[in-house]
């Protein structure tokens, strides 16, 4: 494990595949980072340790679990039983929102703080404190299309962003979808489901294969994955936002989303609700 402060002020930590950024504000700011640092240590040696479980979809009543960022993951994705998921969907921002709650804990006056593990990212405001939070038009993008301007009265405290190219495969062509949540895991769930909702199937410009092959350890299994899209038009582009959208709505039904951004191939759509969607500045456009 290892843990450094940056020039800026922000704390990074890094083990193995997690690596995040971190950084509290206000009264008890310094409680608030160690207790970060120490509960990252050991973290991801637990979660090593339930794998097995960690990588089979739910079918059923929830597996138990005891790590708390497994106890996290295992119940962002029980709502989704009826629909191939596994909670390692949910890790990255189950693991943000486990270290935003331990920083709580330890400094509960804090205006302001937050953790970002791969763009994943749990937040806490103050009254009269906000959060901005940038939009990538794809995963890896060195440009933002956008930012979402967040404040302590909206009910956002979890934003993630999933789709192609990022550090899980996609079973959709999403360049990029950034869900805004009540909590990281929640959205990470929703964004990954969602991002695997915006497809063209059977397209004869999108090259799939099975996960296995890209990574033996996968919990997709044999499941197809995007590996390349090519030419699409304008018309097929939307189709296949639309269906994005519609999985949003269908998710919303029973689950508490509160807005969702989608972009393929240089077009966007956005839905959800109207006082988050308001401060949400994009490129004008399709």
């Amino acid at each position: 494990m290892q843990a450094a402060r940056l020039p800026d002020g922000r704390v990074h930590l890094q083990e193995g595949p997690i690596d995040l950024i971190l950084k509290a504000e206000g009264p008890g700011h310094e409680a608030a980072e160690r207790a970060a640092v120490a509960a990252f240590d050991g973290l991801l040696a637990t979660l090593v340790g339930e794998l097995t479980v960690l990588r089979r979809p739910i079918a059923g009543p929830p597996p138990a679990v005891t790590g708390p960022v497994a106890r996290r993951m295992v119940a962002a994705v029980a709502p989704y039983a009826d629909r191939f998921v596994t909670p390692m969907a949910a890790v990255a921002g189950a693991v943000s929102d486990h270290l935003l709650a331990e920083m709580l804990a330890a400094a509960p006056d804090l205006a302001r703080a937050w953790v970002n593990d791969g763009g994943d990212i749990a937040f806490h405001l103050s009254p009269g404190q906000s959060f901005e939070v940038g939009l990538v038009p794809e995963l890896g993008a060195p440009v933002l299309a956008g930012n979402a301007v967040l404040h302590h009265t909206d009910p956002v405290r979890g934003v993630a962003t999933s789709g192609r190219g990022g550090r899980s495969f996609s079973l959709g062509i999403a360049d990029a979808v950034t869900v805004l949540a009540g909590d990281a895991a929640s959205a990470d769930v929703a964004a990954t489901l969602i991002g695997n909702a915006v497809d063209l199937p059977g397209h004869p410009a999108i090259r799939r294969g099975p996960a296995s092959d890209e990574d033996p350890d996968s919990d997709l299994g044999d499941r197809a994955v995007v590996l390349e899209v090519g030419p699409l038009t304008p018309a097929e582009i939307d189709a296949a936002l639309e269906a994005g959208l519609l999985a949003y709505a269908t998710i919303t039904k029973s689950i508490p989303l509160i807005g969702v951004v989608l972009f393929l191939a240089g077009r966007w759509r956005m839905a959800g609700d109207t006082v988050p969607a308001a401060r949400i500045s994009l490129p004008p456009g399709a």
